[in-house]
């Protein structure tokens, strides 16, 4: 849903124009405060840039040994080998072997075949920031390596839309990531819609790349092709049934499966202020390290096996941070608080994005020292500002309703 507190140029310079640094120095945090269904009907408006290129700069400069874990993990392209061999050995078995096992391969599909597909997903994740092995090239084979049991081609398209949300975090109708409009509408904060709107997820995410209505790319093109002959391969290896196995695995692990929770953990706002989440559970050793996702927007260029360390290296940036440590727990939680539902993201304008990013300057070690004094007074005044805002469109909904 479009930002309605404040967002034209004029405005976003207005709220700026005494500022020189950036004031959510060092773990910028926002001034916002969450949305609250039922209060607000849209996502949080926030006047700044998306918190983590500023929050890498302000690390680096504390802990510039992190740059030397940039680089690629070729264990990834194993896992991914291993992963695939695998799904569609089980395509295989339930195609051509124990086709009389119906429920047992439903169940299948989902606790094995769904965790495979979201670990594929997450490979896709690696590939993207070219942490799989050492080109572009090559990054982009073990997205389309990957692609094969899922029958549809996701790989590449994953890759653009996926960038685009780290360049572009919480900017409305740049982030691909961000629910659209109809479904903050239709779901509400209704929780059997809420439950049924998580079933659906992986179908969501797709729609809203498709809402962008961009042309396909060169490599999108080389997906689909690719994509058409492994599946014409997978039907006479592994048969219709098989086929079927393979559909009812992406369907039901992208969907209600611990394995899709990161969807919902990494950016629904569960605190003021806050809009990346990590989640430090025990799924992060089959899932790499997807739960690390602050660690991940701060460093893209270091890959899964690396970003624990991240987290040890500057515990002083991340360990005052709320973070989960269930997925199943975050599944509960949306759907049955009255405070969390599609419409729990903040989201900032264009404008607000770029002015804030080009003008508000990151400051020095020293800098930072001359500025501790006025900074809680500032904060202070703009969280005032920020929750008078949230009053008058409040303020205006209600009347609107009479």
């Amino acid at each position: 849903m479009a930002p309605s507190e404040a967002h034209t140029t004029a405005e976003v310079q207005a709220v700026h124009k005494d500022e020189r640094y950036d004031m959510r120095f060092p773990s910028y945090l926002g001034f916002w405060k969450r949305s609250v269904p039922g209060l607000d009907e849209a996502p949080r408006f926030d006047m700044y840039d998306e918190p983590h290129l500023k929050r890498r700069k302000q690390i680096l400069a504390d802990h510039p040994e992190i740059e030397d874990m940039y680089g690629y993990d070729t264990n990834t392209v194993w896992i991914t080998v291993a992963t695939v061999a695998a799904q569609v050995g089980l395509a295989y078995l339930f195609g051509r072997v124990l086709t009389e096992w119906h429920w047992t391969m439903v169940f299948v599909a989902y606790a094995i075949g769904g965790s495979f597909s979201t670990q594929i997903g997450i490979i896709f994740h690696e590939f993207t920031h070219n942490l799989c092995a050492a080109t572009s090239l090559q990054n982009r084979w073990v997205g389309n390596l990957g692609n094969i049991p899922l029958l549809v081609p996701l790989a590449q398209s994953f890759r653009r839309y996926h960038l685009e949300h780290h360049t572009y975090q919480g900017v409305y109708g740049y982030d691909p990531d961000l629910p659209l409009e109809w479904e903050i509408r239709l779901i509400g904060n209704d929780p059997i819609k809420k439950f049924f709107w998580l079933v659906i997820y992986g179908v969501m995410y797709i729609g809203r790349g498709l809402a962008q209505q961009k042309q396909l790319t060169r490599w999108e093109l080389y997906n689909w092709a690719w994509t058409i002959v492994c599946d014409v391969a997978l039907y006479y290896v592994c048969g219709l049934r098989g086929m079927l196995y393979l559909l009812l695995s992406v369907f039901l692990g992208f969907g209600l499966h611990p394995g899709a929770a990161h969807f919902i953990q990494e950016h629904y706002t569960f605190r003021d202020g806050q809009e990346t989440y990590s989640y430090y559970g025990s799924g992060n050793y089959f899932w790499l390290n997807i739960g690390y996702h602050n660690e991940h927007h701060d460093f893209p260029l270091v890959p899964w096996t690396k970003l624990p360390e991240v987290k040890r290296v500057a515990a002083e940036y991340y360990d005052h941070l709320a973070f989960h440590t269930s997925w199943c727990a975050v599944l509960y939680m949306f759907i049955t608080s009255s405070v969390l539902a599609p419409q729990s993201r903040v989201v900032r304008s264009l404008d607000a994005h770029r002015y804030a990013r080009k003008n508000l300057k990151v400051p020095s070690a020293d800098e930072a020292k001359g500025l501790a004094s006025v900074k809680s007074e500032f904060a202070l005044r703009m969280k005032k500002a920020a929750e008078m805002s949230m009053e008058k469109v409040r303020a205006q909904r209600i009347i609107g309703a009479q």
